[in-house]
């Protein structure tokens, strides 16, 4: 009897741990579905705030985009416009933003809070923007705090960056080099972000209707290719016939309709 008891236990520890090397193991999503500041719109979340990144995480979106900026005293936050609730983030401490809420009534997120919610789950990526500040300096600090943060957490395994300051992209490069880094602000072709070493490129619609041939161009160097912000189901079923890797949109549950149809 204590020798069925023992290998009973043996066998429970076993599959307990099966389970949770399967569950550390599996893959991200692969949708090419980025909910843009997070799946905000159907539901009415604010943009950027966690409700919107969970909503994402539960729509099963292979990635959410969030934007981040740095406080006067030096904490990373997620925000998209350079005022929260009409205060400038760059001029404010993070206790000064406290002040204000989401609709919702979420606080400002930092972004350490933000990556550890998306963290929780392994199978929506965190694609992390990091905006250009009106100061260069600043901006290649918020590069650095980001990706230390990022490090110290334990998360570059759930994220690529994203900027649209040529510098930022290869400070992070520089910083970490087997990072997954693409450029948004589409004057640059792929030949050029290749050479630079660029994961990838993500540029409005507009840039890769306007010149096309530069997403075969991209794949066929290795490069990824986005498009944002794409909410007409035209332009999405364009971009996938394009064989663009992902489409970032305001309207994910209706690109995740239209693959599914596909």
């Amino acid at each position: 009897m204590k020798k069925f008891c023992l290998i009973f236990i043996i066998t429970m520890m076993y599959n307990g741990s099966a389970e949770v090397y399967a569950q550390e193991g599996q893959d991200f999503h692969s949708n090419k579905v980025i909910a843009h500041r997070g799946a905000f719109k159907k539901n009415g979340y604010p943009e950027n705030s966690l409700a919107s990144l969970q909503q994402a995480v539960k729509l099963g979106c292979e990635g959410s985009e969030f934007d981040v900026w740095m406080t006067k005293d030096g904490i990373l936050v997620v925000n998209h416009d350079a005022d929260f609730e009409g205060m400038h983030i760059e001029d404010s401490t993070y206790e000064e933003l406290l002040q204000k809420k989401h609709p919702n009534g979420e606080n400002i997120p930092t972004a350490e809070a933000y990556l550890l919610e998306g963290m929780k789950q392994h199978g929506t990526k965190l694609i992390f923007e990091i905006k250009p500040s009106k100061d260069k300096a600043l901006g290649l600090e918020l590069a650095e705090k980001s990706v230390a943060l990022v490090h110290r957490l334990q998360a570059r395994e759930w994220v690529d960056y994203i900027s649209f300051d040529y510098d930022i992209c290869k400070k992070v490069m520089a910083l970490d080099p087997k990072a997954n880094v693409a450029y948004l602000n589409g004057d640059l072709s792929p030949k050029a972000l290749k050479k630079d070493g660029f994961f990838g490129l993500d540029y409005h619609l507009q840039v890769l209707k306007k010149h096309p041939g530069w997403i075969k161009e991209a794949k066929a160097l290795g490069l990824t290719v986005n498009a944002w912000t794409v909410n007409k189901p035209e332009d999405m079923k364009w971009l996938l016939e394009q064989g663009a890797d992902f489409i970032t949109t305001n309207e994910p549950e209706l690109l995740l309709d239209i693959i599914k149809q596909k």
